[in-house]
């Protein structure tokens, strides 16, 4: 349904050493880089991280979240890891959410910029 998303960062290069390092145990990588803008994806570009002067600001009542699908719960454990290496923030350790469904295992960051960042598997152990 969705073909791509883009977010707006005050400092792309930041941003690059962020996601490269979050996104990587989840398969995907930079794809597309210029000038002010990063592409991530696996086959095709699905995220785009561009220079802004003005993002959007970041607001944890808002319920704006971007929800990646990782191919293993160890994955989920490698990228809130690599989050908090990569001067993330913790928003929900690596975990089953029962609530959300019974093999809903996934771990919640907050993007240097505020943005806040899922990785989910739902396969079962």
């Amino acid at each position: 349904m969705i073909d791509h998303l883009s977010i707006g960062v005050r400092d792309v290069a930041r941003s690059k050493a962020f996601y490269d390092a979050v996104l990587a145990p989840l398969g995907y990588t930079c794809l597309s880089e210029s000038d002010g803008s990063l592409g991530y994806g696996k086959d095709a570009v699905v995220l785009w991280v561009n220079h802004s002067t003005s993002p959007v600001p970041a607001d944890p009542h808002s319920g704006l979240h971007i929800c990646f699908v990782a191919p293993t719960r160890e994955s989920v454990s490698q990228f809130h890891n690599a989050a908090l290496a990569a001067n993330g923030r913790d928003n929900g350790a690596p975990g089953l959410r029962e609530d959300y469904g019974p093999s809903y295992y996934a771990a919640f960051v907050v993007d240097p910029d505020g943005y806040r960042i899922e990785a989910h598997c739902g396969k079962e152990a």
